[in-house]
């Protein structure tokens, strides 16, 4: 899971995607391996390129709207919009998001990461991992135009696994990871990473979120970004950015009653606003939280 710096949801222009066949499909884990499944009548995991992608559709606005990376669950009466992690099924009927830790390693992937791809990890002066201490994940060492190619051809082949599952959009989270490295990368390292990711995720038929990370401005939106995911807007007095940057088209989460009061009355006649527990459970758990305005 991503930490949770603040961000909101916002989804702007109907983008219009290029060629590429998209299959339905979903991703595997074969010994914690980040890796798609392998289609047996082509032999490869690409998506052929000879046929069109639909095109690109943005989060309908005002939606319900339920966040479920944490785990996958039988959506509220009434959601309209769910966001699941890469390697969960779709829920069916609904406009869906594809979350995928673009920017850290889960921790379930370090072994794969370190045995496959170790000098994309990042370091600091010692040698040693540069982590995101909250979540325990490390970071990608995206400051180098080779290691962000390098790496952003990975995780281009995780939103291809989002397109043939059925998934409409990406979430890329942990954009602000720069935040957490110990000075090692910066904003403009996160930016030009980015412009990688998203005219890939075009190419799929996905549109591709803002997740959090107010310091972009607007240099998100003119990487190609199309809407916002933002946690605790209300909390931190945030939400005004992200419509500023991307008008209605933005989702708030919210982990407290108070800053989801907060944002229902600030933004919540406008774009989507939901209150979750910090731990995203699935009802049952004891934790789980869940209200929509």
């Amino acid at each position: 899971m991503a930490g949770f710096t603040r961000s909101v949801l916002i989804a702007c222009t109907v983008l219009t995607a290029t060629a590429l066949t998209v299959t339905v499909g979903a991703y595997v884990h074969a010994g914690a391996a980040p890796v798609p499944v392998v289609s047996a009548a082509s032999g490869s995991s690409a998506v052929p390129a000879s046929s069109a992608v639909s095109a690109t559709v943005l989060p309908p606005v005002n939606a319900t709207f339920d966040y479920q990376i944490g785990a996958a669950y039988p959506p509220p009466s009434g959601v309209r919009v769910v966001s699941r992690d890469r390697q969960d099924p779709i829920a069916a009927n609904l406009y869906n998001i594809c979350y995928v830790n673009a920017f850290q390693v889960q921790p379930d992937e370090v072994d794969w990461w370190q045995s496959q791809h170790d000098d994309l990890l990042l370091r600091d002066s010692d040698g040693d991992y540069v982590v995101d201490g909250d979540w325990n994940e490390i970071l990608l060492d995206i400051s180098t135009s080779a290691k962000r190619a390098a790496i952003a051809g990975i995780v281009q082949s995780w939103f291809d696994g989002c397109a043939r599952a059925g998934y409409q959009a990406i979430e890329p989270d942990n954009i602000d990871s720069y935040e957490r490295s110990k000075g090692l990368l910066g904003i403009d390292d996160a930016v030009a990473y980015l412009e990688l990711l998203a005219p890939h995720a075009h190419d799929m038929g996905l549109a591709i979120g803002q997740k959090n990370t107010t310091d972009l401005g607007t240099r998100g939106r003119s990487a190609g970004l199309d809407f916002a995911i933002a946690e605790e807007c209300g909390r931190y007095h945030e939400c005004d950015y992200f419509t500023g940057v991307y008008g209605d088209n933005v989702i708030v989460i919210e982990y407290t009653d108070t800053a989801f009061t907060k944002a229902c009355s600030a933004v919540g006649d406008e774009v989507s606003v939901v209150r979750r527990d910090v731990g995203v459970t699935a009802p049952g758990s004891g934790t789980y939280r869940y209200g929509s305005c």
